[in-house]
């Protein structure tokens, strides 16, 4: 079965000038830091005065709201959102969004998603939007509709910034994950290395992913950071 394309009633649910101003935040894999360095964003972001707040589609392996990426990024950066406004779906089993939702009967729906974004950006001036894994994720596949994680981030109309690790490999999965983004006319902000430690190879990292893909490194996050080292000014642009 071929995937399903957007319906043109579907494409028209979230109205391309809304409420706030958002970005989308992807990784290059899983266990990248992606929630961690959501949450140091979302919280630069409102420690520099601006109104921020957050969404996530679908996140899967949480017993609860609270427990989830979502409730982690809501706690760390201080919103203080309510629940519901979080996520639109959460599974228990630690599997892709996909089989969670087969195996746990509930299926997710863009229609759904794309409202309830809209109600965040109702409440808050800029959104940070959080992927799912890495950008190649399926939120839903079965016999009814196939849902990619890129097709919502396209109804959103929203750019990404990709978080990488900064060691070892970085810079075959950065630059990939990059232009697949781009493949999908998604266009991509900037690079986020998580876990620096600095040194020669990482620093030389840094400078080929720049010069291989043509986006910055927009921020260095080292273990332990409980701050986001990147100037209120230069994240809010991310949104523009």
């Amino acid at each position: 079965m071929k995937i399903e394309l957007l319906s043109p009633k579907e494409a028209q649910v979230l109205p391309k000038k809304h409420e706030a101003k958002g970005l989308f935040v992807t990784a290059t894999g899983t266990d990248m830091g992606k929630t961690y360095v959501t949450a140091l964003l979302v919280r630069a972001l409102r420690q520099a005065g601006y109104s921020a707040g957050y969404y996530k589609a679908a996140l899967s392996g949480a017993q609860s709201v609270e427990q989830s990426d979502a409730g982690y990024v809501d706690r760390i950066a201080g919103i203080g959102q309510e629940k519901e406004l979080l996520l639109s779906y959460w599974y228990k089993n630690a599997v892709s969004p996909h089989l969670a939702a087969r195996w746990e009967e509930n299926p997710a729906r863009l229609e759904k998603i794309l409202r309830d974004y809209r109600a965040v950006c109702s409440r808050y001036e800029y959104v940070t939007v959080e992927g799912s894994g890495g950008i190649v994720c399926p939120i839903r596949w079965d016999e009814e509709k196939h849902l990619l994680l890129e097709e919502i981030v396209k109804a959103m109309g929203l750019g990404a910034v990709v978080v990488a690790d900064a060691g070892l490999g970085t810079i075959n999965a950065a630059v990939l994950t990059v232009e697949y983004l781009r493949s999908r006319r998604i266009p991509v902000r900037g690079v986020i290395l998580n876990r620096y430690s600095g040194g020669e190879m990482q620093e030389d990292n840094l400078r080929m992913i720049e010069a291989l893909s043509g986006v910055p490194v927009i921020a260095l996050v080292a273990d332990g950071d409980r701050e986001l080292n990147c100037p209120g000014e230069t994240l809010k642009a991310l949104y523009e």
